[in-house]
């Protein structure tokens, strides 16, 4: 049997942080399918498409990952997708607690659905899309940090 886990997020941008959980998860899963939330409330600074085609640039070098657009709950679209995990990342403490509320209510929806935590390698455990586009929108270098496509992405916009 295949092994999906589903990692969501708005990933607005998706940066080196993610990807890196996306490699180190496809040591442990047959396929990762990065789901990416529309996320009207956090306002995001990338259309949805943007940021599918962003992620889809990013992913060439990982034949087991994917990326579609998620709709509905989270936990339906784990069973639609046959998935038997959804992977989450945990930078930091204040991560945590979220998470740990996140990851309760998908279990209590679905029981059979279990929520993997990983965290990042240590160069990227202090990495968010809000700190990337924070900086990004003021000049600054993110060699490193995000893929090269998703550094054209940011300094179009943040030029703009």
């Amino acid at each position: 049997m295949k092994r999906t886990a589903i990692y969501p997020g708005t990933f607005d941008p998706i940066t080196n942080g993610h990807l890196d959980l996306v490699e180190r998860s496809l040591r442990i899963f047959d396929e990762v399918i990065i789901a990416v939330a529309p996320s009207h409330k956090k306002k995001p600074l990338f259309t949805i498409n943007e940021r599918l085609k962003m992620i889809r640039g990013s992913l060439r070098r990982y034949s087991r990952a994917r990326v579609e657009k998620l709709e509905g709950l989270l936990v339906e679209f784990v069973e639609r997708k046959k998935g038997v995990a959804i992977l989450r990342g945990l930078r930091a403490i204040s991560d945590y607690e979220y998470e740990l509320q996140m990851a309760h209510m998908n279990r209590r929806l679905k029981t059979d659905i279990e929520t993997v935590f990983m965290m990042p390698s240590e160069e990227y455990s202090f990495i968010t899309s809000s700190i990337i586009k924070e900086v990004a929108s003021l000049g600054g270098s993110l060699k490193g940090l995000v893929p090269g496509n998703v550094e054209r992405e940011l300094k179009k916009k943040c030029s703009k």
